[in-house]
């Protein structure tokens, strides 16, 4: 964590409200992000964030400081995520940022290489579509925002072996979609 973020966490944990707002505008993004990539549409992305702040704030005294403050909040929009999936009666999906694929510049400066990027993008969307949520809330929290398999585990309210075996069922499906060929000629290899 950085001492300017530690120094607001002390601040906020002390009831300086100013500090927690510092806070909020400092991770707001990473949290949205975080939220519309699990429950997959603007609106209950942003109902997401708001419940995660509230229960942040609520919860600050009870923050020990043993992980950065970014991670626990993480945790708890994956947790309000997990909610608010439970309640809805038909699934939503996620939905990639196109610059999340297309940062590199040589893809940028390439327009051939720009569309297929695009492609890749849109091949992923779709895979990850496809994930069943409990599935596909796990490999996004592990793989996009590298979250250990324990906070994972006690966020979604299972075991840490479950989360270790949805991650590699979800990594598997998405293989297996991605590049059916290779999928089959492993299967058949084993």
């Amino acid at each position: 964590m950085t001492p300017d973020l530690a120094d607001r966490v002390t601040a906020a944990k002390a009831g300086d409200r100013s500090a927690f707002d510092d806070l909020v505008r400092a991770t707001h993004a990473d949290a949205y992000t975080l939220a519309f990539r699990l429950v997959g549409n603007e609106e209950d992305s942003r109902d997401v964030v708001q419940e995660a702040y509230l229960r942040a704030y609520k919860s600050l005294g009870k923050f020990r400081e043993d992980a950065a403050f970014s991670t626990w909040l993480y945790r708890i929009v994956a947790n309000c995520s997990s909610t608010a999936l439970s309640k809805r009666s038909r699934h939503r999906h996620d939905v990639l940022d196109e610059e999340a694929i297309i940062e590199d510049t040589r893809v940028e400066n390439d327009p051939v290489a720009h569309n297929e990027a695009l492609a890749e993008r849109d091949r992923l969307t779709a895979a990850l579509e496809d994930l069943p949520d409990a599935l596909r809330s796990v490999v996004v929290l592990r793989d996009v925002y590298d979250l250990p398999h324990e906070a994972i585990a006690a966020e979604l309210g299972i075991s840490e072996a479950n989360a270790k075996v949805r991650l590699h069922r979800a990594r598997r499906k998405l293989r297996e979609t991605l590049y059916p060929l290779r999928g089959e000629d492993q299967a058949h290899a084993v």
